[in-house]
């Protein structure tokens, strides 16, 4: 193994002030002498990219030639890949001894890719300690306002970490839940009870799920998702950007987040702006459901019927229109391009 840097600390983003630092898994700043990130705008270099933040500093724990005498690193937001890429830096000896299982966790909680069993489990684990029912942290973090939650985050899950990758599998009640309904959405997929289309030339992929299949809560981005399949049994089987989920009379549609960062793997088709689809919806439905998009700005836009109404079209009429759209309408987001005027 080549020599590693020097332990880092975590800062907090606002605290930095112009100092010299390292931004792992979000965009540079005043200050910034070496980012190590995925996002949109990023000025990661080009031989340290990879398609996840963790994934990246990992590149850079192995390249001595890149290594920085600096020993603070920051990040403006929490979340997984956010932490393991943080953690790689704060303790790179320890961090190393677990290389495969960091970057697996890392493509499994941002991007829903994963067919590694202890990846996926330590996927649930860290999805577990990020929410505020269930996290060991204690639901105060949670209250705090979002500044001072996120620096709270960073510094318990840090000091966590070690213990947690010391026996990840211990708490059982962290992963088994959701590690079983993953196994029973493998197994359905497998089977065909759960169908998946693809339309290759629109980067699609039409998720086509039984009407009696029950909707879980899974934990993904910080939020809590409701889906009938577990998306790594879907993702494991396309690598499609562009996802139409189905189920009777429920019908919605997720851009990837691969497709809103940059990714070095391979190129996802631009987004759309669908905000003119929705609207379209709503005026072709029989009845008073309204469709409504998130905004190609967000990091897993969902375009939705408002309260997750059953939706009076059916669903090949719905992908027809939506066909159209992503077939037709000029890419409203280029995470590789030059940055938007707005924050």
């Amino acid at each position: 193994m080549s020599r590693l840097p020097i332990p880092a600390t975590y800062v907090p983003y606002h605290e930095l002030t112009g100092s010299p630092h390292i931004v792992v898994d979000g965009k540079h700043q005043e200050g910034t002498c070496l980012t190590l990130s995925h996002w949109p705008w990023n000025d990661t270099p080009s031989s340290l990219r990879r398609d996840t933040s963790t994934h990246s500093v990992y590149a850079y724990l192995e390249d001595a030639t890149r290594h920085q005498a600096v020993t603070a690193v920051s990040n403006s937001h929490y979340d997984e890949d956010g932490l393991l890429s943080m953690f790689a830096l704060v303790n790179p000896a320890l961090a190393m001894a677990h290389r495969d299982l960091c970057i697996a966790t890392s493509y499994a909680t941002d991007f829903w890719r994963c067919t590694d069993e202890s990846a996926a489990k330590l996927a649930f684990v860290l999805g577990a300690w990020s929410a505020k029912e269930t996290s060991p942290l204690g639901p105060a973090v949670f209250e705090l306002p979002l500044r001072e939650r996120i620096i709270a985050q960073y510094q318990g899950m840090l000091e966590a970490l070690p213990r947690i990758l010391a026996d990840p599998f211990h708490d059982k009640p962290q992963w088994h839940e959701e590690y079983g309904f993953w196994l029973r959405s493998r197994e359905r997929v497998a089977s065909g009870e759960v169908r998946i289309d693809t339309y290759s030339e629109l980067d699609l992929a039409v998720v086509n799920a039984p009407a009696g299949l029950p909707l879980v809560a899974i934990r993904r981005y910080l939020e809590s998702w409701n889906l009938p399949v577990h998306p790594f049994a879907i993702f494991e089987h396309t690598n499609c950007s562009r996802i139409l989920w189905v189920q009777d009379g429920h019908i919605s549609f997720q851009y990837r987040y691969e497709s809103w960062v940059q990714i070095s793997s391979f190129r996802p088709q631009p987004r759309v702006d669908l905000g003119p689809l929705a609207e379209r919806l709503t005026q072709l439905e029989p009845g008073s459901t309204r469709w409504c998009f998130e905004g190609v700005q967000e990091v897993a836009a969902r375009l939705f019927t408002e309260a997750s109404a059953p939706t009076g079209l059916a669903p090949k009429r719905v992908l027809e229109e939506l066909s159209a759209v992503l077939r037709e309408a000029p890419p409203a987001w280029d995470p590789y391009g030059e940055p938007p005027e707005y924050p």
